[in-house]
């Protein structure tokens, strides 16, 4: 057997058809969500604190991602933002357990014949339908597709020298009769790779050859679905307590569905067998009897047992699902007995990005959308409470400002290196578009929040030097700063709303802000000239003008970038 595993032909074919498995996966899973859009984020929007509908939002994201791993690692992220409760997303990763089986099922379907012409066709409308987006990304969905079927064809011709392997059948009768030891072999593959759903392929391929029992088989899906949940384990360190007791859930319910299988093992075998046609092990005896078939099938090889497989990852999470479902609440509460404490305070945190998301770029964006309002609310905070400062004079204001003019720095960088990380990813052009209008976006704001830090700096000038203003700047600084005031609100609720048919109120807003500015800089002039204000105040008075000015305009250039103009 060991002359068998170093053959070179074996590690080649070995290797190289689960890492075309697995680069299939990645293309087909990001053509499917460049198909699906913003309708990801829909889909998670619509989650409510009923936890049916979070299992049904599990089962229909990880459908469309093709990855329960990329979905249990979105929730431990939205956790940490405190986008959900543990109850919640609890529900939410359940029902991903049910939806990544979906591929499970589709590769254990007779059609691997068709993987080369899925790859010339994906390829043709990847290259030549470019203008087309829909058409492109289907085909790079249905280029992932032949890839994946293409590995799996490859990696079942590796296992072709095993056949005659006296040493390497009895290993795996040694599974079948010892169901903890493949349990823990599931387990410890799927944490290696990475990836339950290759770790399926693998055994998928393993028993469709014929080296597999069924027994066997079962027990290895069993602890694949106690591996998978290492990787939002992983995603989980560093995070918060909420994220971690919902990462910890994930494996509990696995971990606990696995050993009550394990102890209604045959009855669960009897229930597969009986909704699933054909005997799970029944071995081709000739190649005329395999040729009879019509599916590629050789002699030596098992025509039924990978849609039991298939059936037996699925049947496990539903019944699964199904016992939990009503012990959400129990289970939660499990969680915070093990995992206990308190999460401390923190006064700045990203409350909506997570980088853990970076490779499903539709929810990514959707957090880049929802950070970068909250930074525009921080920004509509700072003018009001700089306008409150220039009219009470109450330095209770500047330490609030500084603090918030901290986060909006922060959010600026922290934003804009996310979605420069999320334009590196694969994503359409549209995507691409709205990626650099939120980074125009985020500056602009950005400089709102610097321009007022330079407006209550010179009001504390104002107050350390004593100058004092005519009733007249007074009431003209005031007229303009609600002009300005109005502007970035109505501005604000329309990035919040997605509204882009305020371009043209934007434009009057913008146009009275000049023309206040300039009105009032004029009769300032005016006044120094008939001796009516000193040099000092004027000085003030005019930067102080110029500042509210220029938070209009990079209020418009928010304008813009929200219509698509920037």
């Amino acid at each position: 057997m060991l002359s068998v595993l170093l053959d070179q032909t074996f590690i080649f074919k070995l290797v190289g058809g689960l890492g075309l498995f697995l680069f299939g996966m990645k293309i087909m899973s990001e053509g499917l969500q460049k198909l699906a859009g913003d309708r990801m984020r829909k889909i998670l929007a619509a989650l409510t604190n009923n936890r049916f509908m979070g299992t049904l939002v599990g089962i229909g994201v990880t459908t469309i991602i093709q990855s329960s791993s990329a979905t249990t690692v979105m929730v431990v992220g939205f956790v940490n933002a405190g986008l959900m409760n543990l109850t919640q997303a609890i529900g939410v990763v359940l029902g991903a357990n049910i939806g990544t089986t979906v591929t499970a099922q589709i590769i254990a379907f007779p059609i691997t014949k068709y993987a080369l012409p899925a790859i010339g066709i994906g390829v043709f409308l990847r290259l030549f339908c470019r203008k087309k987006r829909e058409r492109a990304y289907f085909g790079e969905a249905l280029l992932g597709f032949g890839l994946l079927f293409f590995g799996l064809t490859i990696m079942r011709e590796a296992f072709d020298p095993l056949r005659t392997s006296e040493e390497f059948r009895n290993f795996f009768l040694l599974i079948g009769d010892n169901l903890l030891l493949g349990v823990l072999i599931g387990a410890i593959m799927t944490m290696i790779v990475q990836s339950s759903t290759a770790v399926i392929a693998i055994t998928l391929a393993l028993a469709s050859s014929g080296l597999l029992t069924f027994e066997a088989s079962v027990a290895l899906i069993l602890g694949e679905n106690i591996g998978t949940t290492i990787t939002a384990n992983l995603a989980a360190v560093g995070t918060n307590l909420a994220a971690r007791r919902t990462a910890l859930a994930h494996f509990l319910f696995n971990a606990i569905g696995v050993a009550y299988m394990l102890v209604l093992f045959p009855a669960f075998l009897q229930v597969i067998s009986a909704i699933t046609p054909g005997d799970a092990d029944f071995v081709l005896q000739t190649q005329a009897q395999a040729d009879a078939f019509g599916q590629g099938l050789r002699e030596g090889d098992k025509p039924y047992i990978a849609r039991h497989i298939a059936n037996t990852h699925t049947l496990f999470n539903i019944i699964n699902t199904l016992i939990f479902l009503p012990l959400v609440g129990i289970l939660a509460k499990l969680t915070t007995v093990i995992i206990r404490g308190e999460d401390a305070l923190q006064e700045f945190h990203l409350k909506y990005i997570d980088t853990r998301v970076l490779n499903t770029p539709p929810i990514a964006l959707g957090q880049a959308r929802s950070e970068t309002k909250r930074m525009g609310q921080i920004c509509l905070e700072m003018v009001e409470e700089t306008t409150e400062f220039l009219r009470d004079n109450d330095r209770k204001h500047i330490e609030t400002l500084e603090k918030k003019e901290e986060i909006v720095d922060l959010l600026q960088k922290e934003v804009t290196n996310f979605l420069v990380a999320l334009s590196q990813q694969s994503v359409s052009s549209q995507m691409h578009k709205e990626i650099a209008s939120l980074m125009h976006m985020v500056n602009d704001l950005e400089r709102i929040g610097d321009y007022c830090e330079k407006i209550w700096l010179l009001g504390l000038r104002k107050q350390d030097q004593k100058i004092v203003f005519s009733d007249i700047a007074d009431q003209e600084i005031a007229d303009i700063a609600q002009k300005t005031r109005e502007f970035l609100a109505f501005i604000i609720s329309a990035v919040e709303r997605g509204d882009t048919s305020v371009m043209e109120k934007a434009e009057f807003f913008e146009k009275a802000i000049n023309k206040a500015e300039e009105l009032y800089r004029n009769g300032h002039i005016a006044r120094l000239n008939t001796g009516e204000c000193a040099v000092l105040p004027g000085l003030v008075f005019i930067d102080m003008l110029h500042s509210f000015e220029k938070i209009g305009d990079h209020t418009f250039n928010v304008t813009k970038a929200l219509v698509g103009r920037k």
